[in-house]
């Protein structure tokens, strides 16, 4: 598989490419799945749309890889905390975590409830072409934890830091207990036929350097770490979002660093390119133009060389309003520019 070769720095025909986010509203047939699944959860749960979903862009766009569609937040639902997607505002917890005994009255096991999840995994494994690779994924501990406290997203995350400076020991109960969960519900995606998987650490950026070391990448190194000691042949994909100044503190077992668009290409290239694959980082909004796409990949491209060491994708996720034949352009175009 051309995706797995390059996590692993292994010589590639071209620079091999997929997108975040590429299951989602840009595609016609991802909408008319979605209706027919009634809501979002629906469709996480439906073995089936989700695997039609998941195949969709691999056969639209012709990326290199497919990831599973679900979303992150199905294993904190799973350890007890009802979730609901509400519409205009997205992910809502009707519970949230404030005190110790919340973390301890949460459910262990909720990896074991995932089922829906490794069946749609299993599914798609079976029907994708033998050459795309399939990609698990998780959210980071401390993601999760924030959607736990806050109840929902936020701009100031400030109950979040409220907890992580004034109760450090129950942000760090919640953490380690969101990691244990997270490495056997990879361990499950892996067994069920995921080919890579990959942590999204979304709101990283919420944190300053030392803060975010200690409750943020320290747990995702512990999660790549397990994994890696016990499937050294699956690569490990980290994603922190909005961390460009923390750059030199980055370390640990894993394979492919994913780099956001608002790190500069040039900059995680010069401090992590000797140790780890890059991946991105195309600003998604370049989508909209051609012309601005077109510059946007010859910028990563004359960067990062046409050699191993490289997988193309955007800076963050697709969004719901680019055009489709655009986002078909950019994989044709990028397979043509990097031809070895």
């Amino acid at each position: 598989m051309i995706f797995i070769d390059a996590c692993f720095a292994k010589p590639t025909p071209y620079t091999p490419i997929w997108l975040m986010r590429q299951a989602g509203r840009y595609l016609s047939e991802y909408k008319q799945t979605r209706a027919k699944a009634g809501s979002f959860l629906n469709l996480c749960k439906n073995v089936s749309l989700a695997s039609e979903v998941t195949l969709q862009p691999v056969e639209i766009l012709d990326v290199d890889a497919a990831i599973v569609f679900s979303d992150i937040l199905v294993l904190p639902m799973e350890m007890g905390l009802p979730l609901a997607f509400l519409a205009g505002e997205g992910p809502h917890f009707k519970h949230t975590i404030s005190t110790l005994n919340d973390v301890k009255n949460l459910q262990s096991g909720a990896y074991k409830k995932l089922d829906y999840v490794y069946d749609t995994l299993s599914q798609v494994r079976a029907h994708l072409d033998k050459q795309k690779a399939l990609i698990g994924f998780c959210g980071s501990p401390w993601t999760l934890a924030t959607y736990m406290i806050e109840g929902q997203g936020s701009k100031t995350y400030a109950k979040s830091k409220s907890m992580l400076y004034r109760e450090p020991q129950v942000l760090k109960a919640l953490l380690e207990s969101l990691t244990e969960e997270l490495k056997l519900y990879l361990e499950g995606q892996i067994r069920a036929g995921a080919n890579a998987v990959q942590i999204f650490d979304s709101w990283a950026s919420a944190l300053e350097c030392s803060a975010y070391m200690e409750f943020s990448w320290h747990y995702m190194k512990d999660i790549a770490h397990y994994i890696k000691s016990k499937y050294p042949h699956i690569p490990v994909i980290l994603f922190p979002k909005g961390i460009a100044g923390y750059l030199d503190k980055i370390n640990g077992d894993f394979d492919v660093f994913g780099v956001d668009w608002g790190t500069p290409m040039e900059l995680a290239k010069e401090k992590l390119g000797g140790k780890y694959v890059l991946q991105g980082n195309l600003e998604p909004s370049r989508l909209y133009d051609r012309e601005s796409m077109e510059k946007g990949v010859d910028e990563i491209i004359a960067i990062m060389g046409k050699k191993a060491g490289h997988i193309f994708n955007l800076g963050h996720g697709m969004l719901p309003d680019l055009p489709r034949e655009n986002a078909i352009m950019l994989v044709k175009m990028l397979k043509e520019k990097t031809k070895r």
